[in-house]
């Protein structure tokens, strides 16, 4: 189950912008509303990250985010503001 629009509308202000590189190189971000999705999927099945379904993005992209997000508290946040919701 993925994340509702009233639920990605609660936590969207929580979600950092991603870096741009002032030289303008590198490849564009993915969705972070499908990465946070990856995440959540991951967190509710206890699956391996390997085991990510082919609808969200990489495992390696979903995993890497979350590492990014648990260091700089934007997970913590999130997380609370879902629970909130509920």
């Amino acid at each position: 189950m993925d994340l509702t629009d009233e639920q990605w509308e609660v936590i969207k202000p929580w979600i950092p912008d991603p870096p741009r590189r002032l030289d303008g190189r590198g490849r564009p971000w993915r969705d972070a509303r499908q990465v946070l999705n990856g995440i959540l999927w991951i967190l509710r099945t206890g699956a391996p990250w390997k085991d990510l379904p082919n609808r969200y993005p990489s495992y390696q992209t979903c995993h890497r985010r979350f590492q990014q997000w648990v260091r700089e508290g934007v997970l913590e946040s999130v997380l609370r503001a879902l629970a909130e919701d509920l």
